[in-house]
């Protein structure tokens, strides 16, 4: 790490590093036990409501696929100010949405200026930092990023019950306003102008291509996003399932989602310990696996009862914080050169895909379990046949991998 480039003893830097990355599940989980309410508000269809999440995921897969190239050309600074100050003017203004359609636009704005965080977080830690230390801190961002949608859907059922919808979004805003303040103050350029020289806007954007026309790339991504996509069919659906289906409590939905949270944290700890003993793509096999038969025992026997429900996504959404790593890690070390490229489809995948997936709910949506369970049940059995493309330049993997 260069001392010069930052102000922030290592500690506080990992700290509002990891903030910046929490833009997105901040944003999506505080709100989650107010959706009925917002339905109800609003008087807006149940099904019209949940797009408030679709949109906000395609507003987020633009903004990050956007921010990349432009970062690297005009340094890290100056777009993710502009970033953040985009998310904290559509925060206020969702605040004043008097219809779903308004609250849809204005999340997808919201979205685009809250992907320069998510983003742009995971490129300054590889200007920071060396590319083995970075695909670590990568796993560290992810843990500090579950504190976020831990203590999320908590705080946020009791802001509604206290405050109403309105102050959740409210929330968002001080959110914004206090990062964008840190980040205007405390962190400086980390992707100086000698390091730009020579990038045009032309060949940032054609990396991507580079990268897609990978097959082992590919595969990865699959996995990363189709299991980030399953994760994302429980969190448009749960909340109208727990609440309007099972009866549980706006205010005591969060205990539930927490579980699934710490899940994440329990997994993702034990994957670190595995890794020093497993070949990742070893790993990335078993985790597949295990996600597509949760989600099938789960389409098999979820609309029965609640913990039928709760005990195989502890599986499914758990393990989205050991498969992510480790797809990032392949993915960093197959293109050294063009780590932001692969970044910045890496995070946009995980979200276009939950996007999919958040629109099939609500599609299908039927007032049961049944719709949710279904689509966790397809996309975690397409992660582990995505994966499978990994094989096919089985020679070319083990060239460039290195033990973890």
């Amino acid at each position: 790490m260069n001392p010069h480039h930052t102000a922030l003893p290592h500690g506080r830097l990992i700290w509002l590093l990891g903030a910046l990355v929490a833009f997105g599940p901040l944003s999506i989980d505080l709100y989650l036990p107010a959706l009925p309410a917002i339905a109800a508000s609003l008087a807006a269809p149940v099904g019209l409501v949940q797009f408030t999440i679709g949109g906000f995921l395609a507003g987020f897969c633009l903004g990050m696929l956007l921010y990349g190239p432009l970062s690297d050309r005009y340094g890290r600074r100056p777009v993710l100010l502009a970033g953040i100050a985009l998310y904290l003017l559509a925060s206020l203004a969702c605040v004043l949405a008097q219809s779903a359609e308004q609250l849809i636009a204005l999340r997808v704005l919201q979205a685009v200026g809250g992907g320069a965080g998510s983003v742009l977080g995971r490129a300054m830690v590889r200007d920071l930092f060396a590319l083995d230390r970075a695909a670590q801190l990568l796993s560290l961002l992810h843990l500090v990023t579950m504190i976020a949608p831990l203590l999320a859907p908590l705080l946020g059922g009791w802001l509604l019950l206290v405050a109403g919808w309105r102050a959740l979004f409210l929330a968002l805003a001080l959110f914004g306003a206090v990062i964008l303040a840190l980040v205007a103050s405390r962190l400086p350029e980390t992707h100086p102008p000698e390091r730009r020289s020579g990038i045009s806007l032309g060949a940032a954007f054609r990396s991507y291509g580079t990268v897609l026309a990978d097959v082992a790339s590919l595969g990865y991504l699959l996995a990363l996003g189709l299991t980030f996509g399953a994760m994302f069919a429980y969190i448009t659906g749960s909340p109208f399932i727990y609440i309007g289906y099972f009866g549980v409590a706006p205010q005591h939905y969060g205990w539930l989602f927490g579980l699934n949270i710490a899940a994440v944290i329990v997994l993702t700890l034990l994957n670190k310990r595995l890794a020093q003993r497993h070949r990742p793509d070893s790993l990335l096999q078993w985790q597949t696996a295990a996600v597509a038969l949760a989600g099938i025992a789960l389409w098999l026997a979820g609309a029965g009862s609640l913990p039928a429900v709760v005990l195989p996504l502890l599986v499914s959404v758990g393990l989205t914080g050991s498969i992510g790593p480790n797809c990032m890690a392949r993915l960093l070390q197959l293109h050294p050169d063009r780590a932001g490229a692969a970044m910045a489809l890496a995070a946009s995948g995980q979200f276009a895909l939950g996007m999919l997936a958040s629109a099939l709910v609500a599609w299908l949506h039927d007032g049961s379990p049944r719709a949710m369970c279904l689509v966790i049940a397809l996309f975690g059995a397409g992660a582990w046949l995505g994966l499978q493309l990994t094989r096919v330049p089985a020679a070319r993997l083990r060239a460039t991998s290195t033990p973890s």
